[in-house]
């Protein structure tokens, strides 16, 4: 039942992010079991994985809104590392929180594909993100949402292909 209900929010997930289309984007999260860190402090682990899935799938969302009405954009993500690192706090209960501190820095696996019009291939590539100097650099915005630091890594990745011209630009 567990796995089914997994299935339903992963697939959930995935439809919230956008299907690929003008200004849109699809995202997958492959096999989020095997992700180094997407786990949980004091919430179930299936709400956390929808609230990851989704508020990162929608800055890719946003992000793809600044690329050409024509251009198609396809990512898969194989693997995620969330700032910080859950620890069980030492009390009764044994809930786990999330630590942010600078030695457990955002990292970020995908593959992505870019097409035009006519489908031919503009831009593709396997990444390997990380913002290591993630509690140093500028400071956040406000309405980032729970993942502050994932957020800003990939709108950082993002700015730099459009300013070196690996995007097409509006």
């Amino acid at each position: 039942m567990k796995k089914f209900f997994l299935a339903l929010v992963v697939l959930g997930a995935g439809l919230l992010t956008g299907v690929a289309g003008a200004g849109e984007v699809k995202v997958t999260w492959q096999d989020p079991d095997k992700y180094a860190d997407i786990r949980p402090g004091n919430e179930s682990r299936d709400n956390f994985r929808a609230q990851v899935f989704k508020e990162l799938g929608q800055v890719f969302t946003d992000l793809a809104k600044k690329l050409p009405d024509d251009v198609q954009w396809s990512v898969t993500v194989t693997d995620l590392d969330l700032a910080g690192d859950v620890r069980p706090m030492m009390r009764a209960g044994g809930n786990e929180i999330r630590i942010i501190k600078d030695i457990y820095w955002p990292r970020m696996s995908f593959n992505y594909t870019m097409t035009n019009a006519t489908g031919q291939t503009i831009a593709e590539a396997s990444e390997n993100i990380s913002d290591m100097g993630f509690m140093m650099s500028r400071p956040l915005n406000v309405g980032n949402g729970s993942f502050p630091y994932e957020s800003r890594m990939i709108e950082d990745w993002f700015q730099k292909q459009l300013k070196s011209n690996k995007f097409p630009a509006k």
